[in-house]
């Protein structure tokens, strides 16, 4: 039995107050304002494939059982970032949750804490999963939205949270932009994603699999974000009284395999664009005696 595989599940919650850039103006070539400077975009490196990501979350949300076996941890955490909009004082009437997946944050929310909840989320399969099933608290909207490109108004968003998404987003801070756009001023953003140290174990046994048997490293498992760079990230955006939290979150499973079995059951399977296709055979028996 291992210690831990999903070790630390090391997830930055970033909370900010306001969804406005600082006041203060300064001129970086001596013609645009530090709002012009924020809102500039450039096409983003493409580390994920998106198209990929949306076919594993429809496949695994086909299959309904399995996976709402495994809901546990997105559950968990989306009553983690229902925790932090609860203590922020302020009742909302519209929230807007990007990812939202099968709906994990509109089990935890109540209408104590706002009218209405908009469901974004790519995989139209993951979305309606639920939709005759559960009974929620709150009134809930369901729209197919990629949240790599959300597409509000502007000024018309009380708040906006993502729960265990946006770690597949090619460009966060294009996403985030856009985002600040869309909420009023003293806005609130609460987002919570895998980074950090998180499947360290299931990494690293990977890695040195990789080496015994075909001397090099494949990309079997995302990149992650760094926590120390998400306050720089969301001054890039434009968001400002920013806090970041680091929860561990400890789940034990008795192989490698069974995790890999959750993982694809969640719709968490590799996405980068340049993954391998397949695994051989000695190198996944190896990696898995290694992570034992």
């Amino acid at each position: 039995m291992t210690g831990f595989l999903l070790r630390g599940l090391r997830w930055p919650l970033l909370n900010t107050l306001s969804s406005r850039a600082t006041a203060s103006r300064y001129y970086s070539s001596g013609k645009e304002s530090a709002r012009e400077y924020l809102d500039k975009t450039t096409a983003p490196f493409q580390v994920f494939d998106r198209k990929a990501k949306r076919m594993q979350r429809d496949r695994a949300a086909s299959r309904v059982i399995d996976s709402r076996e495994v809901d546990y941890l997105k559950d968990e955490v989306a009553r983690r970032v229902a925790d932090r909009l609860l203590d922020i004082k302020r009742r909302y009437h519209t929230v807007v949750e990007i990812g939202s997946g099968c709906g994990h944050l509109a089990k935890a929310v109540d209408d104590d804490m706002m009218d209405k909840l908009i469901m974004c989320e790519m995989s139209p399969v993951s979305l309606n999963r639920d939709v005759n099933e559960q009974e929620y608290d709150v009134d809930v909207e369901r729209r197919v939205m990629d949240e790599e490109f959300p597409e509000f108004p502007e000024e018309s968003l009380d708040a906006v949270v993502s729960s265990l998404s946006m770690h597949w987003v090619n460009d966060l801070p294009g996403m985030m932009i856009q985002l600040r756009k869309a909420m009023v001023p003293d806005g609130v953003f609460i987002g919570a994603m895998f980074g950090g140290d998180s499947l360290f174990e299931l990494r690293t046994s990977l890695q040195l699999a990789d080496i015994e048997r075909d001397g090099g490293i494949a990309a079997r498992i995302s990149p992650l974000t760094d926590t120390r760079d998400m306050g720089g990230l969301m001054s890039r955006a434009g968001l400002t009284l920013s806090t970041i939290d680091v929860d561990n979150i400890v789940v034990n499973y008795p192989s490698m395999l069974h995790l890999i079995s959750d993982l694809n059951a969640m719709g968490e399977g590799n996405a980068v664009v340049q993954r391998m296709p397949f695994i051989k055979r000695d190198t996944l028996l190896a990696s898995s005696a290694i992570y034992k």
